[in-house]
C-alpha cells in the first residue's frame, strides 16, 4: 500500500511507538516566540530541567508585540532573551531584526522538505508548504521538544484536496483556502493532515503555498502539506546549493517526500479552480464564507494587510497594484505590516511602500500584534475590519469587533471603497 507525504515523514523520523496509534518523532526544528515559549521556559527552570536538546535546531523570535507595549509583554521578551543567551542559541531575531515567525523562518532557509517542526503556535502548519510536517503544540509538548528533541503524534490520517483548472484573474490563494475551509468546515480536518494537490497548487509560488498551509488549522488540520517540487527548490536554492550538485539533484532527494499514487486517504475533495471567485468570511467562524459580491454595502472602519497569512512580498505587490493612484475612503483607517524586514526593504525598493503611504495607509514594523488584538490595530467594540489575517473569532482583533477575512486584493479595494467590494483585478465574466 502506498503512503501519504505525512506517513513518509513519520517513517523517516520515528524513534518510538509507545502505542499502536502513537509515534514519537525526532524533530528537525523547534521554533519559539515570546508569547508561548516563556511559559515552557519557566516551567523547565522550575523543574530544574533548564536545558536544550540542540542549539542549532532551535530558532527564536520576538514577533507578537514588537516592541513591547507594557510590563507584561516586556517580561515575556526578557524571558526569551535571557534563555537564548543562557543557552547560546544563535538564531534569535530580536527587535529591529525580527519578523512574523512563519514568514521569517522560511525566509532564512530554516524549513526543508521532509522536516518535522513544532512550535507553540497553531499556525506552525504554514511550513508544510515546503513538504514538511509542521504542527502547533501545547506547552508540555513544547517543553519535551526543547529538552529532548522529540514529540509524540497520532499516526497521521490525511485528507487530499485536489484543486485543478485555472484560477480566474483576481482570484488568489486566500480565496482558494477560504473556499476549501468552507467545504471542509472548521472541524472537518480535526486531527488530520491536509495534502494540497492539483494544477492550481502546482502553479502557485511559495508565498501562495504558505498562505494555503497557514490556514489548514482553521479546518481543524494538524498540518497542511504541499508536495516539494522545483518551485520549492528554487526558493531554497540560496541555502542548499552547497549540499547538492544541481537543482535537479536536490529535487530528486526531496521527491522522496511526495505521495504515492496508491496512497490511501481519509477523504478526497475535488475543487474546480475555475469556479472559485473572491470570497470573504462573515460572522465568527472561518468556514462562514461567501462571495465578496454578496457583501455589497458592508461598511468597514479598518483595513489590515499583513500577518503570517498575507504579509509577504507577493501579497503587498498585489495590494499595491490595486491601490496605485488611489486613496482610502474617508472614515477608513488602513494599516499594512510587511511580515519581515527583508520584505519591508524589498517593498521599499520596488516603490510599494510609497504606494501604500500615498494611499493613506499607516505602514508599521513587522508584527503579529493586530491579528490577535494585542497591538498595532486593535478594534473598538462595534468596529468592523477587513483583514488579510487568518481568524475571525469573536473578539479576535478586539472585544466586540467584527473581522472579515479576505485576500490582499479585496482588502485594498475595500480600503478605497469604504465597503467590502471586489478588486478591479477580478471580472465575473
Amino acid at each position: 500500500m502506498g503512503k501519504t507525504i505525512a506517513q513518509k515523514i513519520f517513517d523517516a523520523h520515528e524513534v518510538d511507538r509507545p502505542d499502536a496509534d502513537v509515534r514519537v518523532l525526532s524533530l528537525d526544528r523547534v521554533f519559539c516566540h515570546e508569547i508561548t515559549t516563556p511559559i515552557a521556559i519557566n516551567d523547565l527552570v522550575a523543574k530544574q530541567c533548564d536545558r536544550v536538546f540542540d542549539t542549532s535546531k532551535i530558532k527564536a523570535v520576538i514577533d507578537h508585540v514588537s516592541p513591547a507595549k507594557d510590563g507584561k509583554t516586556a517580561i515575556q521578551g526578557k524571558t526569551l532573551r535571557d534563555w537564548v543567551r543562557r543557552h547560546d542559541i544563535k538564531d534569535f531575531f530580536d527587535i529591529g531584526d525580527n519578523g512574523v515567525c512563519h514568514a521569517i523562518f522560511p525566509e532564512k532557509g530554516f524549513v526543508r522538505p521532509g522536516y518535522t517542526i513544532i512550535m507553540g503556535d497553531s499556525h506552525t502548519c504554514t511550513h508544510g508548504a515546503f513538504g514538511a510536517f509542521a504542527a502547533g503544540v501545547g506547552t508540555t509538548d513544547l517543553e519535551v521538544g526543547i529538552l529532548k528533541g522529540v514529540c509524540a503524534f497520532h499516526d497521521p490520517k490525511t485528507i487530499r484536496v485536489n484543486v485543478n483548472g485555472a484560477l480566474r484573474p483576481g482570484v488568489f490563494a486566500k480565496d482558494v483556502i477560504l473556499t476549501i475551509i468552507k467545504e471542509l468546515t472548521v472541524n472537518g480536518a480535526t486531527g488530520k493532515v491536509i495534502e494540497f494537490h492539483g494544477s492550481v497548487i502546482d502553479n502557485m509560488g511559495m508565498d501562495e503555498r504558505m498562505t494555503l498551509c497557514n490556514m489548514a488549522i482553521e479546518a481543524g488540520g494538524t498540518s497542511g502539506i504541499c508536495e516539494p517540487d522545483m518551485v520549492t527548490v528554487d526558493y531554497l536554492w540560496p541555502y542548499i546549493q552547497e549540499e547538492f550538485s544541481s537543482k535537479e539533484a536536490a529535487l530528486a532527494e526531496y521527491r522522496k517526500f511526495t505521495a504515492d499514487a496508491d496512497a490511501e486517504y481519509d477523504r478526497v475533495v475535488d475543487i474546480n479552480g475555475a469556479e472559485i471567485e473572491p470570497v470573504a468570511t462573515f460572522n465568527y467562524k472561518p468556514d462562514q464564507v461567501k462571495p465578496v459580491r454578496e457583501f455589497a454595502g458592508t461598511k468597514v472602519d479598518q483595513v489590515y494587510i499583513g500577518s503570517c497569512t498575507n504579509g509577504r512580498l507577493e501579497d503587498l505587490r498585489v495590494a499595491a497594484q490595486v491601490l496605485k493612484g488611489k486613496h482610502i475612503a474617508p472614515g477608513v483607517r488602513a494599516i499594512v505590516s510587511p511580515a519581515t524586514p527583508k520584505i519591508f526593504r524589498d517593498a521599499l525598493a520596488e516603490g510599494i511602500i510609497a504606494i501604500f503611504m500615498d494611499a493613506g495607509f499607516c505602514v508599521t514594523n513587522p508584527t503579529c500584534g493586530a491579528c490577535l488584538g494585542m497591538s498595532n490595530g486593535v478594534l473598538a467594540p462595534g468596529e468592523v475590519c477587513a483583514s488579510t489575517t487568518n481568524r475571525n473569532f469573536n473578539g479576535r482583533m478586539g472585544k466586540g469587533g467584527m473581522v472579515h477575512l479576505m485576500s490582499p486584493a479585496t482588502a485594498a479595494a475595500t480600503a478605497i471603497a469604504g465597503t467590502i467590494v471586489n478588486s478591479p483585478l477580478f471580472s465575473e465574466k
